[in-house]
This record gives C-alpha cells, sequence and structure tokens, in this order.
C-alpha cells in the first residue's frame, strides 16, 4: 500500500506541463495575422494615413468571436478531458469475509466504466492503468476542419456622424462601409492521450476508498483562413496589405503546439448499501480537482464532484447494472449535468467478460457555452449575418460502449474497450479508444 501511494505520488511531481506557452494562446493567434497585433487588426488599413481608423474597426466583432470560439474550445476541451471515463472502482472478482473466510460476491471480471455495487472486499487493493485516446472531430455537429465565422464591422456613430451621412449612424449599416464583412474559416486538428493511474482499495467489507491520477498529453494544430468582403465602391477601406486601389483582401495563419502534464486528479468513495445473492445497492461519490494546466488544455480549470447511485444485479453468468447520479461543475463556461449510464457485463468464458454500456449525461439548464447572435444590418437594405455555422444547441451526450476484460494471469486483468458517440452535443471525438490492465490482491 505504502509503495503505491509513493508511486502515485511520483507521477504528480514528475507531470508538470513541458511548455510555457499556453494551447489556448495558440489558438488566439489564429486570430492575429501580425506580429503584435489584435485579433482581426487590419494592418493594411492603419498603414493608410487616410484610413488609419478602420484598421481596429473588426477588432470588438473579432473579441466577441475570438472569445466565443475560445470559450467553446477550451471549455469543451476542459471538459471532455475530465470525462475521460476511468476503469470502475472494483474490477475482477469481489469479496467479502465471512468468519474471516473471503467468499467471493461477484464471479464476472465486472464493467469497465459502468459502476457496479460490490465492493472489493476488507483489505484488498486494486491497481491499474489505461489510456485512452482520442481525436476530437465536431463541435456541436459541425466538422472541426470547416468551422465557419463571419465577422462584422463595428457600429460606428460618432457627434455629426448622422449629418454627414443624411441618415441615422445608429443604425448598423451607416455608414456604409459598416456593410463590409470578414468571412473567417477555421480548421482544427486536436488530439487527446490520457494515461490513468488508478487505485482502489477495500477499507471493509461494504467501503472502498480511491484515487485516479491522469496524465495528458494534448496536441494541437490549426489554420485559419479569412477573407474581407467589401460591400461595393472602386476602393477598399478595409485590407490586410496593400493599398486601398489594390487591397489584400485575405489573410491566413497556422499554429501548431503540444503539452503533456498532470491532468485533474480526483478521489473517490463507494459505499456498499444493501446485498444479497442476487441484487446489491451502493452509493458513489467523488470528486475532481483542478490539478491539471487549463492553459495548456490538459485539465478543466475548475472543481467538480459527482454523486451516483449504483444497482447491479446477477443471473448466472448475467450481470446487469445501472447508475444515477448528478455532476457538479464549478464552471463559469460548463455546465452541471445529469449522468445515466445502463448497460450489463457478462461471462463468456472464465477467463474473459464483455461489457456492454449506454453511457449518457444531459446538460442541466441552458447551455453557458452561448454563440454570438445574427448581427442585422438595416442600410442601405435590411439583411441578417449569422456569425458562426456552430449553433445554438444544448450539449448533451449519449455514447454506446462495448469492452472485453481477459484474465491474462493471477489477479491480472487486461481491458479493451471502444466508445462511439450516438449524437453530436459538445466536442466529440468518432470514437474513443481505451485500453489497460488491472492487478488486484
Amino acid at each position: 500500500m505504502r509503495r503505491v501511494l509513493f508511486g502515485v505520488l511520483a507521477v504528480c511531481a514528475v507531470a508538470g506541463p513541458v511548455q510555457a506557452q499556453g494551447l489556448r494562446h495558440k489558438i488566439s493567434e489564429l486570430f492575429i495575422f501580425g506580429p503584435g497585433e489584435e485579433p482581426l487588426f487590419l494592418a493594411g488599413s492603419a498603414n493608410d494615413a487616410t484610413l488609419r481608423l478602420h484598421g481596429n474597426h473588426f477588432v470588438p466583432s473579432a473579441n466577441q468571436g475570438n472569445a466565443t470560439v475560445i470559450n467553446f474550445i477550451t471549455g469543451s476541451i476542459g471538459g471532455s478531458i475530465a470525462n475521460v471515463p476511468v476503469s470502475a472502482t472494483s474490477g475482477g472478482a469481489t469479496f467479502r469475509f465471512e468468519g474471516g473466510v473471503p467468499v467471493k460476491t461477484s464471479e464476472s471480471l465486472g464493467p469497465i466504466f459502468a459502476e457496479r455495487a460490490q465492493t472489493l472486499g476488507r483489505g484488498r487493493l486494486l491497481v491499474g492503468i489505461n489510456q485512452s485516446n482520442l481525436h476530437f472531430q465536431t463541435l456541436r455537429g459541425v466538422d472541426l476542419n470547416n468551422i465557419g465565422l463571419n465577422f462584422t464591422h463595428e457600429n460606428v456613430n460618432f457627434p455629426g456622424c448622422s449629418t454627414q451621412q443624411g441618415d441615422d449612424c445608429a443604425k448598423m449599416g451607416v455608414p456604409v462601409l459598416e456593410n463590409d464583412v470578414m468571412q473567417f474559416k477555421l480548421s482544427l486538428d486536436i488530439d487527446l492521450t490520457v494515461r490513468s493511474l488508478l487505485m482502489t482499495y477495500g477499507l471493509s467489507d461494504r467501503i472502498d476508498v480511491g484515487v485516479v491520477v491522469p496524465v495528458v498529453s494534448t496536441s494541437l494544430r490549426g489554420e485559419s483562413n479569412a477573407q474581407i468582403i467589401p460591400f461595393g465602391g472602386t476602393s477598399a477601406a478595409h485590407f490586410f496589405g496593400g493599398t486601398s486601389t489594390n487591397p489584400v483582401l485575405s489573410a491566413s495563419r497556422i499554429v501548431a503546439g503540444g503539452a503533456t502534464g498532470l491532468g485533474d486528479v480526483a478521489a473517490r468513495m463507494k459505499i456498499n448499501v444493501a446485498r444479497s445473492d442476487k441484487v446489491a445497492v451502493a452509493i458513489l461519490a467523488d470528486a475532481r480537482f483542478p490539478t491539471g494546466s487549463e492553459n495548456d488544455l490538459l485539465g478543466s480549470g475548475g472543481f467538480a464532484a459527482r454523486g451516483m447511485a449504483i444497482v447491479s444485479s446477477r443471473f448466472g453468468d448475467f450481470s446487469p447494472h445501472g447508475n444515477v447520479g448528478f455532476l457538479y461543475r464549478h464552471s463559469a463556461i460548463q455546465n452541471d449535468a445529469v449522468l445515466a449510464t445502463a448497460g450489463f457485463d457478462q461471462i463468456l468464458a472464465p477467463w474473459a467478460t464483455l461489457a456492454l454500456d449506454f453511457v449518457s449525461e444531459l446538460q442541466v439548464g441552458n447551455s453557458k457555452l452561448v454563440v454570438p447572435g445574427p448581427v442585422v444590418i438595416e442600410s442601405p437594405f435590411r439583411r441578417t449575418v449569422q456569425p458562426t455555422t456552430i449553433p445554438d444547441a444544448r450539449d448533451d451526450v449519449f455514447n454506446a460502449s462495448v469492452g472485453m476484460k481477459f484474465s491474462v494471469a493471477k489477479s491480472l486483468t487486461l481491458i479493451t474497450n471502444g466508445l462511439w458517440p450516438l449524437n453530436r452535443g459538445g466536442l466529440r471525438p468518432n470514437a474513443v479508444w481505451t485500453t489497460g490492465l488491472e492487478y488486484s490482491f
């Protein structure tokens, strides 16, 4: 027990982030096309003495869009990292003691990502390590390689503007240069690897305590392409380079980076409150602490806690189970959620168990990740510009998990699992692949 604890502490000590500049900043750089500039600052316009003020006209819109995308992506990545499942608290055979003699309470090797109500047994220890790999593909159903943004001009209104223009400058589109729009295409490749060291110890026949220490590797490559669409006229007021009569109306940027370090450490406890030969009931509580660097996209940046009720039963080689609970997140951009999991584990052979689960996370309340609303340009004619192709939608999560557990040696279990999304809420991969080893003694 002492050696395992020292091992956990050693992982925590060496798993610090390996780069100083955060990956959050890398995403911000996709909106910046020159050194030392603000997002979507137009250096071409600013360098023209007669058009200098136009250099900043897309900055307010860019700041809003930039913040929205960064909050979406970083918040979603942080939430996804914190929610990458780890093995169940009790794997392999579980026991209770009767007159000092261990008696098996399960024959199955157990579920993989769901929980069963049985506990390990007094004095027993489970240690394990697993690795999950995922490549993010969509954000609320939008392909990460084709995120569209439309940046609109600042609504300019200065003293004397209405008299000068012969129209109300409070309206969007007056002056006419406010009709210029910048179309923006964003492409992101984000890969995540989570290696988790886990330990569960049986304090008694009915109480297990455990800890999960993840080491996270995140890699990011992004490309942005911006195109200014002038509303009309023989010269341009908004351009990245060149002159007003020979303007450069497009710009692009490529960024790449990676980070590895300690993720969000979790502590958990499971209490078996009722058991019989066929049915068992337990409650589980766990807490995840923001030990992973939010700037490097290694952690959620906020504390989270989960409470769950567990029911499991056994009918020969077939063991169904159900979990229902609530996830609290102390976060300005991540919602709380209702959790529900249902599935079974089936003994296929004395050395092999099939585990199948339906895993869901239902968002509580309106999403804290809010996309900007449409912009209405009123003059010279009324039209609506949609700021982004990302929809305003709920971030409910539904997954199917299918895996196998193999007893490869005495007390040693090999785990393989695939998890597939059944919907496209939030930031999602096409699949999460997990492999791992567990050893109990």
